[in-house]
This record gives structure tokens, sequence and C-alpha cells, in this order.
């Protein structure tokens, strides 16, 4: 960690200049050449090598995924298909996965919303298999080579902010895979559920970082930068504690709320950026508002939880 805080603190302050995606990505790779292994590391110096918060994000988010899966090399291009027409929440999953006359495996269905789809060489596409006795759908996750046949993406309008960064709905029509492509483990508990926390830490770390190298350029207050910093420590200890523990989810709500906090405070520094930077600096806040309902669930599911296990302490210690 020591070595990550050294880089952000003494590091080249300049970027090099990404207007698009694909030029973000052949730059990107670059950086993950010579970064550490762990995805947290990959996030923090993407987002610091970052020339806008856009691909700040894009950096934090590719870091995210390698994170969730941990089987994929740092520089594969992927893209996780959840989202569908009444959201991502496992109800909600129709796109089925089911066995095919030929004995391999069948995926029908459609990804309304997919960020990155574009770039992607490779899908991450959960699909359901049915209900299980529980009554829960039973959901799995599916590598799929994005020119597999019957793989169809439809390039979506840029959002209103962080434009840069494209999206795509993925359609998929009697799209055959092995066995093999269906990944371990639930497709809920351990990927679709956990994913939320995994991407918020990873693309805070990278947007923070990309701050830190901004606020050396143009010469912030120190304290600025020392909170900046103290917050992508946090972040980095974040990353690697469980993301489905309640404490990390207390953690975490306080690690974004002073994030935003510290941005208002310093939203005046900018008036030092170059003009077009500011403009897509102010244009692309609302990344970190972005699923903000569900943050709030999350927090407020983690105290539920936490005042439960209190309870239960108190209960057993008073019976010793």
């Amino acid at each position: 960690m020591h070595a990550l805080l050294r880089s952000l603190l003494t590091g080249p302050t300049g970027a090099v200049e990404t207007p698009d995606v694909a030029a973000w990505w052949d730059h990107h790779r670059t950086v993950l050449a010579t970064s550490p292994a762990s995805p947290i590391a990959r996030a923090i110096l993407g987002g610091y090598a970052a020339d806008r918060i856009a691909f700040a994000f894009a950096a934090g988010y590719h870091a995210a995924l390698g994170a969730l899966v941990g089987v994929l090399p740092a520089d594969a291009r992927v893209a996780l298909c959840a989202t569908e027409e009444g959201g991502a929440h496992p109800r909600a999953i129709h796109t089925t996965l089911k066995e095919a006359p030929d004995g391999r495996l069948r995926l029908d269905g459609t990804k309304r919303f997919v960020t990155l789809a574009s770039l992607a060489d490779e899908l991450l596409i959960v699909a359901t298999r049915g209900t299980g006795a529980d009554g829960r759908p039973r959901l799995v996750l599916v590598r799929v080579p994005v020119h597999t046949a019957g793989v169809t993406l439809e390039p979506l309008p840029d959002l209103p902010f962080a434009s840069e960064v494209p999206h795509a709905a993925v359609r998929l029509d009697d799209v055959r895979v092995d066995a093999s492509a269906v990944l371990e483990g639930d497709g809920y508990d351990r990927y679709l559920k956990p994913f939320r926390t995994i991407e918020d830490v990873h693309v805070h770390a990278a947007l923070l970082s990309f701050l830190v190298r901004v606020a050396r350029r143009d010469g912030w207050e120190p304290v600025e930068i020392e909170r900046l910093v103290s917050l992508v420590a946090g972040a980095h200890t974040l990353a690697l504690a469980p993301p489905s523990d309640a404490a990390v989810h207390v953690a975490l709500a306080g690690l974004i709320a002073a994030s935003r906090e510290l941005v208002a405070s310093t939203m005046p520094r900018w008036q030092k950026a170059p003009v077009e930077e500011r403009s897509r600096f102010e244009r692309d806040l609302r990344l970190m508002r972005v699923a903000e309902t569900a943050r709030n669930a999350r927090t407020e599911s983690a105290w539920r939880s936490l005042a439960a296990a209190e309870t239960q302490a108190s209960v057993t210690g008073g019976r010793g």
C-alpha cells in the first residue's frame, strides 16, 4: 500500500490525452502492464493516469470486474450483462440458460444496458436456470465471447454525463455455449449481489486517485491532498475485505459521504484547471450519485444486520 501512496504523491501530474474510449483503452493497457497485480491497485493507478473522470470511472469499473471474477487476465476486456427491462434483481432476470438438443447449452434473452459492451471481447452474462426448491431463481454467470453466433450489440445513445463511456443493449438469440463457460458459484450470491459493493469501492478509489493528480498539478492545499490520499487508502482497505460484510457496507457509506463532501468543498479549486477539463468534471459529477437509492438501501440493511448481531451477542453474553 505504501508504494501506491508514494506513486500518487510523487508521480507525474500530467496525463496522456485520450479523447475516446479506444484511445483510453490503449493507454490503460500500458498502465496495467506496469501496475501491481491486485485489482484495487489497478483501479488506483488507472484512475490516477486518466485524463478525465469518465475514464477514471472506466478504470475502476474494469478493475472491479477483475476483482469479481478473478480468473481473467488483467487486460481482459469484459462487460457484465445483468440489467434487464425490470432491473438487475434476481426476479428481473429472464435471460435463460437451457440445455440444447445438440448437448450444449443455449442462452436466450436481452440485456438492456451494458457498460463498455462495445469495447469488450467477452461478455459475462447473468442468466437463470429456473427456480430452485426454495422458490428462488437459480442464477448463473456465463462467459461468452462477444463474436459468438447469436450475440448482437445495439449501441445506446450517449448519456448526458460521462458520455465518453459507451453502453449497449445485448441480445442473445440461441447462443450456444459449453458447460465450461458457466462460472462456479451461485450467480446471485457469488457475483451479482456483491458486485455493487466491489464496483463502488474500486470506482471511488479510481475517482479519488484522479483527483489526487489534479490536486497536485493545480496546487491545491496540502490538507486537501492529504484527505484525498487517506480516502484512497480507506478504499484500498475495503477492497481487501469481504464485500458482503455489513461492517464493510457501513464503512463504505462513510467513505462515499466523505468523498462527496471533499469534492464539494474543493470545487473552487477547479478554477485553476483548463476550461474544457473543468466543464467535463462538472458535467460528470453525477457519476458519484448513480445508484444512490441502492446504496442507501444497502447501508440501512447493514445497520439492521449489525443491530441484530449486537442484540444476539448481548443475549448470548447474558446467558453466559
